[in-house]
């Protein structure tokens, strides 16, 4: 039996009309039939089912339509054409302060948004108390909202909005606003609910967010939907895609416009005819501006000896060594080479490059080539993970070459015994004292 589909769209399209002045809005309702506007379509055929309990992330730049598709599953914007079926409480934080009046005190506000979700005044007097602790405001629930900071606007709204008992959240950028351990409480309380079996809509540039929440993400681009899938894989083809688009050149058209370079400067050397195929181990996805490229990728064991075959396969806590290539083919003020080691969901877990290692790389020509060695330990719990390579002059420039899933590698079970295990593995010193021994030497610690 197929899975309880949560939200279906099916052929969405909205259209917005652009006036190039105010009165020709005016004009075309007293004169129906004779349209003064220019038609924007924010939305674009879109096709989407999200199951029941699942968390969704969604991704694109600025302007590609995420919020409008959120507005329309929320039900606060009418589908200029398509079908769209939600099933479930939609409880939805799609902006700063959306839903809320300003002039309304916070407690008035929580009871207001309590009743637009369906509770009842008993319901929401029942839950009223735990919304205020979550928000953590103190004696500014009983203010004006319109005499809130951002983020005891933002604390407020989330507080509502994660504990009405949604079937359906959604949330859009809005923990990018609030400290550090607000952030932290919104992690946790989105992850109970996840786990409690809430379908969870979450829009956010934080790639890291997105890859450790979501079980699937969504990638708009211009009003369509450019790629679906696993999050790590989304969010490696909207990073190529950013990319791409600042570079201002298709990636084929670039590479072979940097080779003839490299040809002009040195007519004795031969770069290498694609240099996509170099690295054979995986099916690696790659971005950058190709002024230098990384040409080769060892990861050797504590032996010295090369993986064979795709998956590299290692016991924990083994010394390796990776090996990087780079070739130079445009000029070069300075240059930063490193790596990331990344679990299935693409969050970093070890990495460091040359510059944090006190390894400067200067000045550089076309035509040279560097050979880049690491040697670092790998504490992990065993699993899969993954090797991200990338190059660039500083950190804020454009990177030259950026390599993700350059390898995928294996890391087997420790030989300790116990029964639990985290993300990383570590040698832990304990010591138990009882009571009594403290009392007798006071200096433990």
């Amino acid at each position: 039996m197929g899975e309880e589909i949560a939200i279906s769209l099916k052929n969405v399209s909205k259209c917005f009309k652009r006036y190039a002045h105010p009165v020709e809005r005016l004009k075309e309702l007293l004169l129906p039939g004779h349209s003064r506007a220019d038609e924007f379509w924010a939305l674009r055929d879109i096709n989407l089912e999200i199951p029941k309990g699942k968390t969704v992330g969604i991704v694109g730049r600025n302007g590609s339509g995420k919020s409008t598709l959120l507005q329309i599953i929320a039900g606060t914007l009418t589908p200029t054409s398509g079908e769209v079926q939600v099933k479930g409480r939609v409880s939805a934080l799609l902006e700063l302060g959306s839903g809320f009046n300003v002039e309304f005190t916070g407690r008035q506000n929580v009871f207001f948004n309590g009743r637009l979700l369906g509770l009842s005044q008993k319901e929401i007097e029942d839950k009223f108390d735990e919304i205020a602790g979550f928000a953590d405001i103190g004696d500014f629930i009983d203010q004006p909202v319109k005499t809130y900071s951002s983020g005891m606007f933002v604390r407020l709204a989330f507080a509502v909005a994660v504990n009405v008992d949604p079937e359906i959240l959604i949330v859009d950028e809005a923990l990018a606003v609030g400290d550090i351990v607000f952030q932290h409480r919104c992690m946790r309380r989105m992850r109970n609910l996840m786990d409690s079996g809430v379908t969870t809509l979450f829009v956010s540039h934080d790639s890291g967010s997105i890859k450790t929440l979501c079980n699937s993400a969504v990638m708009i681009n211009q009003g369509k939907i450019y790629a679906s899938g696993s999050p790590n894989d989304v969010i490696i083809k909207y990073m190529k895609l950013i990319t791409e688009a600042e570079l201002g050149l298709a990636p084929p058209e670039e590479e072979e416009r940097i080779i003839n370079n490299y040809k002009e400067h040195d007519n004795t050397a031969t770069p290498q005819k694609s240099h996509q195929q170099n690295l054979v181990k995986v099916k690696a996805t790659r971005r950058g501006s190709r002024k230098a490229v990384i040409e080769n990728i060892k990861l050797l064991n504590h032996l010295g000896e090369d993986t064979d075959g795709e998956v590299g396969i290692f016991g924990f806590n083994e010394k390796v060594t990776l090996q990087v290539d780079v070739q130079v083919y445009e000029p070069l003020q300075s240059c930063i080479v490193g790596y990331f080691i990344c679990d299935k969901n693409g969050n970093e877990l070890i990495g460091s490059n040359t510059l944090e290692e006190n390894c400067p790389i200067g000045k550089l020509e076309p035509g040279t080539k560097l050979h880049i060695e690491y040697k670092f330990n790998l504490p992990l719990r065993p699993g899969s993970y993954s090797l991200t390579v990338a190059g660039a002059e500083n950190y804020t420039a454009m990177t030259f070459d950026w390599i993700d899933n350059a390898m995928i590698l294996q890391v087997l079970p420790p030989d300790t015994g116990k029964r639990i295990s985290a993300l990383v593995q570590q040698p832990i010193d304990v010591k138990v004292f009882h009571q009594e021994d403290l009392a007798l030497q006071p200096d433990i610690k």
